[in-house]
């Protein structure tokens, strides 16, 4: 059985192309911060949900590491609303385009 030790080689194990397996490697790592902020501060998912202006029950779930359904906007402003700001990096990508 393959294992994946990313979202990068988890795309890759289920057949994604790369741009899928970018996305996915990147709202995985969105959400991560989240709930690395979440804990840090010790805030409750009301906390995060009144912040960012956001149901309760999307919060749950993006806390839960459950991103269906979940916009990579939503993911952003939740961020933003948790006192974080994304510094984008341009790289080229090993196949070019």
């Amino acid at each position: 059985n393959p294992t994946a030790r990313n979202a990068a080689q988890l795309a890759e194990i289920l057949g994604l192309n790369a741009h899928d397996g970018m996305e996915m490697e990147f709202r995985v790592q969105l959400n991560k911060k989240i709930v690395d902020v979440v804990k840090k501060k010790g805030l409750t998912h009301v906390n995060v949900a009144t912040l960012a202006g956001a149901s309760r029950t999307r919060v749950t779930a993006i806390l839960n590491g459950n991103t269906s359904g979940i916009s990579t906007d939503l993911l952003l402003r939740i961020l933003y609303a948790l006192g974080y700001r994304i510094k984008a990096s341009f790289l080229p990508n090993k196949i070019a385009a």
